[in-house]
Formats: C-alpha cells, sequence, structure tokens
C-alpha cells in the first residue's frame, strides 16, 4: 500500500447516511449542533498543547483488499504565535518504524528512516486550519470549513463524546476526503476517533487515547531525526 501522504496532511480531519427530518425535528437538531459548537468555542479558548498515542489503519478495498497498521504518538501546540503539529510512527504493521511526519512554519514534512529521506510538501499552509480538526479547533472554526450533522452522543471507552459528520466545503478538499467523522469528547475538546473516507472507497480509522493537555512541549518533539546522508525531495 502507498504511503498516506494526504491521510496525514489533515490527520487530524476527522458514515451514516442521514435520515429525513420533519421541520421541528431538523429545528431540535440545529438547536443540538450549536450547543455543541459553542461548546468547542470555550474549550478552545484553553487548548494549548496535546500528546496522545494513536493507531491508524488505513483500508484499501479496491484492486486488492489490504490494511496498513501504524501506531504511535502525536503532538499538538496550538498558539496565536504559532501552530505546530508532529506524528512519530513507531510501529508499522507489526514491525518498527523510525517515520516521523511534521508540520512548522507552514511546511509539511515526512522523514522515512528506513530511506533515511525526506518528503517536503512547502505549500501546506493551507491545510493549517484542518490540521486542528478535534484538537483545539473551535466551532466557528468547523463551520467555517465543514458542513456538519450531528449525530448524537457515543461511548467511546465509556467517555461520553459527540459524533459529528463533516463534508468540506472547500472542493479540493473534497478530492482528498469525500466525508470526515469524528468523534469528540467535548469536555476536552479533543478526539478519540476519526474516520476519513476518500472517493475511490480507501478509508482511514484513526484512534487517540493516553492523552497529556496543556504540558509544556519541547522543540525536539517536532523536530526531524536526519543526519548528514539524508536526502530531500520536494513536491
Amino acid at each position: 500500500m502507498r504511503v498516506p501522504y494526504r491521510l496525514l496532511l489533515l490527520p487530524l480531519l476527522t458514515a451514516l447516511a442521514a435520515a429525513p427530518y420533519c421541520a421541528s425535528a431538523q429545528s431540535k437538531t440545529d438547536d443540538q449542533l450549536q450547543g455543541v459548537l459553542r461548546r468547542l468555542d470555550e474549550t478552545a479558548k484553553n487548548f494549548h498543547t496535546a500528546q496522545a498515542d494513536f493507531e491508524y489503519d488505513t483500508v484499501q478495498t479496491d484492486p486488492v483488499p489490504d490494511t496498513d497498521k501504524q501506531k504511535g504518538t502525536i503532538y499538538f501546540e496550538h498558539s496565536p504565535a504559532r501552530f505546530r503539529m508532529a506524528a512519530h510512527i513507531k510501529e508499522h504493521n507489526g514491525h518498527p518504524s523510525k517515520t516521523v511526519y511534521t508540520y512548522t512554519e507552514g511546511q509539511f514534512q515526512l522523514y522515512e528512516g528506513a530511506a533515511n529521506q525526506v518528503t517536503r510538501i512547502t505549500k501546506a499552509s493551507q491545510f493549517e486550519s484542518y490540521m486542528l480538526l478535534g484538537f483545539g479547533a473551535s466551532g466557528k472554526d468547523l463551520e467555517a470549513k465543514w458542513e456538519i450533522t450531528d449525530k448524537g452522543s457515543e461511548l467511546i471507552d465509556g467517555i461520553k463524546t459527540e459524533k459529528l459528520e463533516l463534508i468540506a466545503r472547500d472542493p479540493n478538499v473534497r478530492k482528498l476526503f469525500s466525508k470526515v467523522t469524528v468523534w469528540i469528547d467535548l469536555a476536552r475538546g479533543v478526539s478519540l476517533k476519526q474516520l476519513f473516507e476518500e472517493p475511490d472507497g480507501e478509508y482511514r480509522v484513526s484512534v487517540y487515547f493516553d492523552f497529556k493537555l496543556n504540558q509544556p512541549l519541547g522543540d525536539a518533539e517536532f523536530k526531524l531525526p536526519v543526519n548528514a546522508q539524508t536526502t530531500y525531495v520536494n513536491r
């Protein structure tokens, strides 16, 4: 399976068809959604950093069914001055991995330890607001970028979450993901689970756990383990 660059450009983006509503039910649903979004506005004010362990399962259905599994730790730092993100892949399909993704100063980079190569995407700043999905995004941020359907409450590992189905307003983003579903812990303003669906039928399930919120993060978490022999590719 190919390395999922585009899946991790919006990781942090996160599906069931909605049944028709009568007018009164729609109004109630809209009121519920607005309550959820306003609560996210409040949690976003107090969000500064996050660290969490994750498991990513990317499923390919065509032409040959396949599942790609990754485990690791993700880091976010969000302040008025800057936004940084890093994902350290520690295990890939059951084998040790030295893959690191970072987004700093408007540049997305992927380090692949096996090849000792860095791939840079220099025009990634347009995706910055999407990377906050479920990690410090306010309700206003979500409304600006997504058409949102509130699918109600759901327990994940005993924690109450709100399940939101998202369709990007930007047609370029819809080319990457036809639909994103997120399960958000409203008390902390973080995603416990995300489902990314692609137009070609491939999808990724992301699960996050062992959160550490608003604890200091150093620069080391956001640096790539490069050396003098590392090669670079720009995209």
